[in-house]
């Protein structure tokens, strides 16, 4: 189970009981830090805590005093230092001395169940709830600093969402106005991003977070080595469809950890376009035929990702037996043939963690080469700030 179900679960747990609880959000960091932005906590008064905003050295504290923190019910944001030394960060209100050499500010808020609609709704479980079920990601603005909260508020926000467009919870119309834009290029670039506002009383910084939907992985072949890749993907939280012309291999019972298990006739599928949509897919059916039309079909389509299993010879003979246009057609670039990573094994476990970990670096727009060879820090983006917006891109 991923972070956002995860959370939802925990959500719907205390709604159920008519309890509050309160949201912890990794909203800023400074140096090295375990987590990024948007990293998300959910304690309830009973002291459970689900979800986590680091490497496991702050959920204890942050546990244990989020009730205090919130206890006049108002957002309110806590700096953390993992600094070995105290005073190389004054601002940190708290430090750990871990040598992490990373400062983390997490924003605290008491989220209220409610209660025959006598309350408004929290926005940022709104959106959540809204990117589990549409399946299709969001971005979510946050106050995270002002000067002056008489007009502007740390926690305020704005959200934007394919399905419900433009939702405001700000006083200052003025400021959600320019806020909106900023996030419509966050939700197109699908990078989150910080700005910086001029307001009356100051500056005024807010989070504009993206907030992606799970990721999406339609594998075609029903195999006893689709087994491992399904778990695999389940244990990242991605929804997942396996489809197979062989009734007998794609039966829900051999595969429990799928969302969806299809038997569908090779012929054209009008269906499949969305299914694979900006999706991820693996066509693995260990069968010419199938993989010949799987393959066709899916070209057509336009999916983030194609892994194609086999020797590149093999890939190679299908390609040619293809139509020419589908060849040609523009999903060609997303093609992976031999697919997976260069891991080395040979299992069928060995084989999935390989193909899994290339369709990581793609989505994240990585090589997958060793960490150790990386100059840029780990959590760096491989884009440049953009000037013109004043966004400053987090990774």
């Amino acid at each position: 189970m991923n972070d956002l179900s995860s959370l939802l679960d925990a959500l719907d747990q205390a709604q159920t009981g008519q309890q509050e609880v309160v949201i912890a959000t990794v909203v800023k960091v400074e140096g090295s830090a375990y987590r990024r932005p948007g990293a998300r906590m959910i304690i309830a008064q009973l002291g459970d805590a689900t979800g986590t905003v680091s490497g496991g050295c702050l959920e204890s504290d942050v546990s244990k005093k989020a009730w205090w923190f919130t206890a006049n019910g108002k957002p309110t944001i806590r700096t953390y230092s993992t600094g070995e030394d105290d005073d190389e960060l004054e601002e940190a209100e708290l430090s750990f001395g871990l040598g992490c050499n990373g400062t983390v500010h997490i924003l605290f808020e008491r989220v209220h169940a409610q209660v025959a609609d006598l309350q408004p709704a929290s926005l940022v479980v709104n959106v959540l709830r809204e990117v589990k079920a549409s399946g299709e990601g969001a971005a979510l603005a946050t106050v995270i600093g002002s000067r002056d909260e008489r007009h502007v508020a740390v926690g305020e926000r704005v959200a934007l969402s394919p399905s419900s467009g433009l939702q405001v919870q700000m006083r200052e119309r003025w400021l959600a106005r320019l806020i909106a834009d900023d996030l419509q290029a966050v939700l197109d670039g699908r990078r989150s991003a910080t700005r910086t506002y001029e307001g009356a009383g100051g500056d005024i910084e807010v989070l504009l977070e993206y907030i992606p939907a799970p990721r999406r992985l339609v594998i075609f072949g029903a195999g006893h080595d689709a087994s491992p890749l399904v778990s695999m993907a389940r244990l990242q939280g991605w929804h997942i469809t396996l489809i197979d012309a062989r009734a007998h291999f794609a039966r829900v019972q051999r595969f429990p950890d799928a969302d969806r298990v299809l038997a569908a006739p090779l012929e054209p599928w009008p269906e499949l376009a969305a299914m694979v949509a900006d999706a991820a897919v693996v066509v693995m059916t260990h069968s010419l035929t199938q993989d010949r039309h799987w393959l066709g079909q899916v070209l057509q389509c336009a999916p983030r990702y194609i892994g194609q299993l086999g020797p590149r010879s093999r890939t190679e003979r299908l390609l040619d037996e293809l139509p020419e246009q589908d060849c040609e057609a523009p999903a060609m670039s997303r093609l992976h043939y031999p697919v997976g990573l260069d891991l080395g094994g040979d299992t069928p476990d060995s084989v999935a963690l390989s193909m899994l970990a290339e369709i990581n670096a793609v989505f994240n727009g990585r090589n997958g080469s060793m960490l150790k060879f990386r100059e840029a820090s780990i959590h760096a983006v491989d884009v440049k700030l953009d000037q013109e917006a004043g966004l400053r891109m987090i990774g």
